[in-house]
């Protein structure tokens, strides 16, 4: 049977107990049961109306359309609204705060990812592998210089090492964000 065999046959049991009949012996449901409530019924009825959607459409709810959207960009308007933190912040929060910043909502956002591609391209930081076999990401002497560091935090799991960015280092990815966005969708800049 089929997945789409399977979902006919359950429509048609859904079916026959919204319209308060017992579906294997197809006796009606005595009155008073729960299965003849009239909100249990509409429920089924939803149920069902999903399920013939589901066969129809060839195993989803609905025909989704591929959503287009635009490459990320920021006027300088939208730029300037930018949080800067005087204290050294995490790349995470570079970028959430990036992505929280008002933008078109069929735009494609930045990730921490898309990032720190472009820092290491740009040289300010340097990755390898670490004893553990995960990426180890630490500043060049050129990413020192433009503010990157790294810093030992106390955490749940111990003392770890974070690469940090200051306020000029955060000022920097910000003024070249959209170098950051032609790289990431393979753009001349």
């Amino acid at each position: 049977m089929t997945e789409i065999e399977k979902i006919e046959y359950a429509k048609g049991f859904i079916d026959k107990l919204a319209q308060g009949v017992n579906p294997l012996d197809d006796e009606p449901v005595p009155e008073g049961e729960l299965l003849n409530n009239v909100r249990i019924s509409r429920c089924m009825f939803f149920v069902s109306d999903i399920l013939r959607q589901v066969i129809e459409n060839g195993g989803t709810e609905k025909s989704r359309k591929k959503r287009t959207s635009k490459p990320f960009s920021l006027s300088p308007e939208q730029a300037a609204r930018f949080r800067f933190s005087q204290k050294p912040v995490s790349l995470s929060e570079i970028a959430r705060g990036v992505s929280a910043l008002p933008c078109d909502e069929d735009m494609q956002k930045l990730s921490y990812y898309d990032i720190i591609d472009w820092l290491v391209c740009q040289g300010l930081i340097d990755e390898s592998v670490g004893a553990d076999g995960k990426p180890l990401r630490r500043p060049s002497a050129d990413g020192e210089a433009a503010g990157i560091r790294v810093e030992r935090r106390q955490t749940p799991y111990g003392d770890r090492d974070y690469v940090v960015y200051d306020a000029s280092a955060q000022k920097l990815i910000l003024d070249n964000i959209d170098a950051v966005a032609a790289m990431k969708y393979g753009e001349d800049e």
